[in-house]
């Protein structure tokens, strides 16, 4: 496949009455592409990636911790994470951001 086109990313995706949902967009030896809908409230507890992410948060508002920092996100928030960070998030309202996990050539 030479490229994906997707019109309405907000589309892809429908935010759960409770829970979280993820949808993964992509994934190659490259990149790794998964949109995510919070409902509000709800958490991802403290964890790491091996690979860089980016966080970009398309609607409503989440809480981050990265590292021992807290964060306030929202709509238009973009996030670049290092390998290894530690890092958590929870669901301020109903949310919805797309994660990229960019993997590394050994």
């Amino acid at each position: 496949m030479q490229y994906r086109y997707i019109e309405d990313l907000r589309a892809e995706v429908s935010i759960p009455s409770n829970g979280i949902l993820s949808r993964t967009l992509h994934n190659d030896e490259q990149l790794k592409v998964v949109l995510f809908a919070f409902a509000a409230g709800q958490e991802l507890s403290e964890h790491t990636a091996a690979t860089p992410a980016i966080l970009h948060v398309l609607e409503g508002q989440i809480g981050l911790l990265l590292g021992s920092e807290p964060r306030e996100a929202r709509a238009g928030t973009w996030v670049w994470m290092a390998p290894q960070l530690p890092h958590s998030l929870v669901a301020r309202t109903d949310a919805v951001a797309l994660l990229l996990l960019i993997k590394q050539s050994r």
